[in-house]
């Protein structure tokens, strides 16, 4: 469906600043709903590499992405050439909310 908005999980596996036991709930609830989502091992070094998948995932349209500081998040897409779009991306902090209210997030049919 055009509307549903394309899901991106980020593991962080490097950079270690998001609590590990809300990635894990998250990841596990992303996986118990059945939803299709895509998961990445770490944003910071797909855009240190200037991965070719970011500029795919920008491209999606409509983006909600469970990872860490929103601010940081945009402005890794933007450091890799491929920026989000200013409507229809909303980035989930798992630094700063429950791993509940993130995957509620991710998950809504709104």
């Amino acid at each position: 469906m055009p509307d549903t908005p394309t899901i991106l999980y980020c593991r962080c596996a490097y950079a270690q600043v998001v609590p590990q036991g809300v990635k894990d709930a998250v990841l596990q609830k992303l996986c118990d709903s059945g939803a299709s989502f895509e998961s990445v091992s770490d944003l910071c070094e797909m855009a240190a590499h200037r991965d070719p998948r970011l500029k795919a995932i920008a491209g999606c349209g409509k983006l909600r992405i469970a990872a860490c500081y929103p601010r940081a998040v945009l402005g890794l897409f933007h450091q890799a050439g491929s920026p989000l779009a200013e409507e229809g991306v909303e980035v989930l902090n798992m630094r700063t909310e429950t791993a509940d209210d993130i995957a509620a997030k991710l998950l809504a049919t709104d």
